[in-house]
């Protein structure tokens, strides 16, 4: 893996003249708007990189960005790979890597989601302050390279907090209603059963998604903080599990776009 993160990096430096990003963001359904606010520098379509994987999913366009947000260097992935297009862990989370080689100190995630918490709404903006991981695997099984990260990597604060807190405060000053929770990751791409919702919320989480989390634990691993955000475009409340569709994913996360944009980008501002 270490020559393939190599070799990508190269090729990636070669083609944005040697562009040094701070923050990495990763765009999920419906996000990738927040594109629009970048001075963008250099945009590399994913199937012009080698080893990178390709996005197949509806909404998520396929492209590397490079530029400026909030006065920070950024790179911006418009479009993510999911376990369940078929891809492994390592192929799924194998662009955090490369961005932790770029020089990303700080991850941006965001995603859509199922709410399982009654006091949600459809449209809620979550920020994620922990997750739960029932994907049937995890990016870190398998031989350790150290020169990667530890072996065994703390996820205590897998979200940082005081970027909770801004995030939160980012949203209060601008008068954006935001709730805070816990993220679990399952593998899709099937939506959830009314049991399934019910067992995610009792276990401890709010929404429930197929992404993020695998990408999460990398970054951790690499050495990255992390801030997660997340857009509820359905609900699985017990007595009220309604039946969903992607392009009402993508339609609600559209909507809410404008609101989740302002808050990344001006958290990007004040990192």
């Amino acid at each position: 893996m270490l020559e393939q993160i190599e070799f990508t990096t190269k090729n990636i430096c070669e083609k944005t003249n040697n562009f040094k990003p701070h923050v990495g963001i990763i765009l999920g359904t419906g996000l990738g708007g927040l594109v629009n606010e970048i001075a963008v520098e250099y945009t590399i379509p994913y199937n012009e990189i080698p080893n990178f994987p390709v996005s197949t999913v509806q909404g998520h366009s396929g492209k590397l960005i490079f530029g400026e947000l909030g006065g920070k260097k950024v790179m911006a992935m418009q479009g993510r790979f999911h376990f369940y297009e078929g891809y492994n862990m390592q192929q799924i989370t194998f662009p955090v890597r490369v961005m932790k080689a770029l020089g990303v100190k700080t991850l941006v995630v965001s995603n859509a989601s199922g709410g399982m918490n009654p006091k949600f709404e459809v449209g809620e903006i979550m920020i994620i302050n922990d997750h739960i991981n029932l994907f049937p695997t995890n990016p870190l099984i398998g031989k350790n390279i150290d020169e990667l990260g530890p072996r065994f990597v703390d996820m205590g604060e897998a979200y940082k907090k005081s970027y909770v807190a801004l995030g939160k405060k980012i949203a209060e000053e601008n008068g954006i209603r935001v709730s805070e929770g816990v993220y679990a990751g399952l593998s899709g791409p099937c939506f959830e059963t009314p049991a399934e919702y019910r067992y995610v919320w009792r276990i401890g989480a709010d929404v429930v998604g197929m992404s993020t989390v695998p990408e999460v634990i990398v970054a951790r691993h690499s050495g990255m903080d992390c801030f997660g955000i997340s857009i509820v475009t359905d609900l699985g409340v017990e007595g009220v599990v309604q039946e969903v569709t992607h392009e009402e994913v993508q339609h609600i996360a559209r909507m809410q776009e404008p609101k989740m944009t302002l808050i990344v980008k001006e958290f990007v501002k004040r990192l």
